[in-house]
């Protein structure tokens, strides 16, 4: 049934948003297939060292972990939740996120799904901010977050969960200030107060929504942010999680176009040049009016249409006009025709068009540097074992017909050319010390302890001026002397490889040796990171935000945030450096110990001749086999890379296409049990 049921969703939902991700998701599912096939072959032959099995294992994590973040943004009663509820969650067979005319998300939720922890609302206390701790920080602790348990296939409990969210609490003007709710500078822009002066905050900072939808099993995460004041009052969302999400949809309303407060969040967290923005017109059934015609309401979208786009100042056709409410009801009584009339698809194929195949190119890219990496550390350790078997048979060969004489010849030649080569301990040990003191000095500069130093230095220089204002000219130094720590540790990683290289070819030439060197470490796309980084966090630290950061808790609250976010970059710039340095390390390392190896075979193989003359041939037939042997597995690996390639090369779409080829394989095994599947899955 399960075949049946991914066959069904494949064929009635490609058109849509879900159906490319469900080939997306089916592409990705057999990438992993090959890859781990792949990994299965290499590691029991033994074909890879320690480093090589740590990047395919880190490159499976990756592949099954990858997550797709799409954020929902706007100000209250645009119809955001209801957007999300038409474009993901109709096949609940009812509204799942509040949807209810007025303010509804008060808080940032975030719905994914993580296999390791039971469906789960989590809940986040408000009064968390005055903590100073960030959201990064607070999701590694789950005793600070209220946690009520979800029932998965109850849609209804389902329902009454979620309405959490949107649950607020009465507090004075003072508190709210605390939390960042309440701004005297712009009263025009505070939440509501009541007869008692008493001010309406959200009850919760933020919401984590776990549930099993098929959806969010495949990696998909979605972020539902409430209005203006909130994002504000929230800098991590402001300057994380929106910026991380790979895609962004900012929701209007037909009905009023772009309000003052709409533009206000535009300018101030969305306005940048990334083609991932998605402008939605909602609710154009708002401007269908039974004394107008047809054309007449179309002009009069097309209109609201043009004028956003212009506002807004990005092309009409990132303008999508449509009716939240009318697709999810559609969509929930099967009505193809209303689902159209809604819009909806249109903004679900250009999600999908857009969105999906950037996501596969990333992941393509991966999987083709990391096959090309294996391809070489396998075909240079098959090749090394090999041509160590020829020169043992061109030996044993050397030595039909002869006496026994030439045997203890033989064997005194082996020991001289064993201790030729254990000279090269020494060699390999000066290169070992001054390859460690320079990677050494290449972490320094990207530990946390350098990090935590230059952030203290860009605190000093904030203080250092009247309320902050110079935070924004202290944060951009402190940018600018992180880009140099990692273009430093690129130009080490340049001199290292340099080093090896030159090493390297010296201990070919004189042992024997087959070591090569892939290509360096890139941190370029590390600089790339921080200048996002940047540009995120300059926008924030405006004078309009000197108050602000002139607080001791806020400040504590925005170096934490940072250093948090920092800290990431710069340790996996590190990880990435100190895995390409232990990958060349253990090359070493593991063709020294074949080496050592052969030259013990080979003085065994001979001292058998030496004992019965009849040894010979039977050690020239064993080594034949096991070259005979190497062959065959090169031939499968490179069977096993090239199918990985060609599976990170495919379409989606091809993908889906292999699904259902297999569904309909599977129904036909069942067909003398359940003929219907069949006829259904056919069809």
């Amino acid at each position: 049934m399960l075949g049946l049921l991914r066959l069904q969703r494949v064929i009635f939902m490609t058109p849509s948003f879900a159906g490319s991700l469900d080939a997306l998701s089916a592409w990705r599912g057999a990438l992993l297939d090959r890859l781990d096939g792949l990994t299965q072959f290499l590691k029991s032959h033994q074909l890879v060292d320690d480093p090589v099995a740590a990047r395919l294992d880190t490159l499976r994590g990756r592949l099954s972990s990858d997550k797709l973040v799409v954020a929902f943004v706007a100000e209250f009663s645009r119809g955001k939740s209801e957007l999300i509820n038409a474009i993901f969650f109709a096949d609940a067979g009812r509204r799942v996120l509040p949807a209810s005319p007025g303010r509804t998300t008060m808080c940032p939720v975030e719905l994914g799904w993580d296999v390791s922890q039971e469906p789960t609302l989590s809940l986040l206390p408000i009064e968390s901010r005055l903590e100073g701790l960030p959201l990064s920080e607070l999701r590694a602790e789950p005793r600070a977050w209220r946690h009520v348990p979800l029932q998965v296939g109850d849609a209804d409990q389902l329902a009454q969960a979620l309405l959490e969210v949107t649950h607020t609490e009465w507090m004075s003007k003072d508190r709210a200030r605390d939390l960042g709710f309440w701004n005297d500078e712009q009263l025009s822009d505070n939440p509501p107060t009541d007869d008692l002066g008493r001010v309406q905050v959200p009850a919760w900072r933020h919401a984590l929504i776990n549930y099993p939808h098929p959806l969010l099993k495949q990696g998909l995460v979605v972020l539902d942010t409430p209005g203006l004041n909130a994002i504000g009052a929230e800098p991590e969302l402001t300057l994380s999680l929106l910026p991380s999400a790979h895609a962004t949809v900012f929701v209007l309303g037909a009905d009023t176009g772009v309000t003052k407060s709409d533009m206000a969040i535009w300018r101030d967290h969305l306005n940048t040049q990334a083609l991932s923005r998605f402008v939605v017109l909602n609710k154009i059934d708002t401007l269908r009016d039974t004394l107008l015609t047809t054309e007449q309401v179309r002009s009069q979208i097309a209109s609201q249409q043009s004028d956003a786009a212009r506002t807004l100042d990005v092309p009409v056709e990132r303008v999508f006009p449509l009716s939240a409410r009318q697709a999810l009801a559609a969509r929930l009584a099967d009505d193809e025709a209303d689902l159209a009339d809604s819009r909806l698809p249109e903004l679900e194929q250009a999600l999908g068009a857009q969105l999906l195949p950037q996501r596969r190119e990333v992941l393509e890219n991966m999987v083709l540097g990391a096959a090309q990496d294996v391809e070489t550390h396998m075909a240079r350790r098959l090749g090394d074992g090999r041509r160590q078997l020829a020169e043992q048979l061109l030996e044993l060969r050397g030595l039909r017909g002869k006496s026994g004489a030439k045997v203890e010849l033989m064997l005194k030649r082996i020991d001289a050319e064993t201790e030729e080569f254990e000279q090269c301990t020494s060699r390999l040990q000066a290169m070992r010390s001054v390859h460690s003191r320079i990677l050494k000095e290449q972490l320094i500069g990207l530990s946390t302890d350098r990090l935590q130093e230059e952030v203290a230095e860009m605190e000093t220089s904030m203080s250092a001026s009247f309320l902050n204002l110079g935070a924004k000219k202290a944060f951009v130094a402190l940018c600018g002397r992180l880009k140099g720590l990692l273009a430093d540790a690129q130009r080490r990683s340049s001199e290292t490889r340099e080093m090896l290289g030159v090493s390297f070819g010296r201990m070919n030439a004189e042992f024997g040796f087959s070591l090569a060197l892939t290509k360096g470490p890139e941190l370029e796309r590390f600089e790339r990171e921080l200048g996002l980084i940047e540009r995120n966090y300059v926008q924030y630290l405006g004078p309009t935000q000197a108050l602000r950061l002139s607080g001791a808790k806020f400040m504590e609250q925005f170096r934490r945030m940072l250093v948090s976010r920092l800290r990431v970059v710069f340790e996996n710039a590190s990880g990435e450096v100190e895995l390409w340095n232990k990958t060349a390390s253990a090359q070493v390392d593991s063709q020294l110990r074949d080496r050592r190896r052969n030259f013990r075979h080979r003085r065994e193989a001979l001292e058998r001749v030496q004992a019965a003359a009849g040894d010979l041939e039977e050690r020239i037939t064993e080594l034949e086999s096991q070259d005979r042997h190497s062959q065959m597995m090169l031939a499968r690996a490179t069977e096993l890379i090239e199918g990985l390639r060609e599976q990170a090369c495919a379409a989606p779409m091809n993908a889906i296409e292999s699904l259902i080829s297999l569904d309909l394989e599977i129904d036909i095994e069942e067909e003398a049990v359940e003929p219907p599947r069949l006829r259904l899955a056919q069809a």
